[in-house]
């Protein structure tokens, strides 16, 4: 397994071996005792499984806040995402910043999202399938927390052009980070 800190060192990239033969492959996308080394606590207690069936599909930014916070180690089944996580904690010295990686079901990268920071992502591709599992908390609707995907004072490089972004009711309706208060 490949680890990888990213420029927000608390957020991991994580590759998985893949070992391949005439029938297929097979990996070990997730142990205990080795994510632990590589700083991915446990224990997970929930997985999620997002099919998204446009290009341009947009989920998040979202996070939980106590008593419900979740870290979430993140990957793609079938298609491809740019994967993104920010900085939501204001003590931090790099709240407000975000680090992201394109995971896919081809480079077979994970991506860790640490509890504290916003995630979201957008699909690189049709029928795209992501899953993840989460750390901390059950899904929590009172202790949900989201911020707008296209808050001019994150700038994110969304890897899609603005029209063409799929994104719920919901999640249009968010404010920017600016507006909320303090959650970590």
């Amino acid at each position: 397994m490949k680890v990888e800190p990213l420029a927000i060192p608390e957020v991991l990239l994580v590759t998985p071996q893949r070992f391949g033969d005439k029938r297929g492959f097979f990996s070990e996308t997730w142990n205990q005792t080795r994510f632990a080394a590589a700083g991915i606590p446990g224990p997970f207690i929930q997985d999620n499984h997002a099919l998204s069936e446009k290009r341009g599909t947009l989920r998040g930014l979202h996070c939980q806040v106590a008593p419900s916070v979740q870290g979430k180690l993140v990957r793609v089944l079938k298609g491809a995402i740019w994967d993104v996580a920010v900085d939501a904690r204001r003590a931090s010295a790099t709240y407000g910043q975000h680090v992201s990686a394109v995971l896919s079901a081809e480079n077979w990268s994970q991506l860790w999202v640490p509890g504290g920071f916003l995630h979201g992502f957008v699909t690189l591709e049709p029928d795209t399938e992501v899953q993840y599992k989460v750390t901390g908390g059950y899904y929590d609707t009172k202790a949900e927390r989201g911020v707008i995907w296209n808050d001019p004072d994150l700038a994110l490089p969304w890897p899609v052009d603005p029209a063409e972004v799929l994104v719920s009711d919901k999640d249009a309706r968010l404010p920017r980070l600016a507006e909320c208060d303090p959650w970590y």
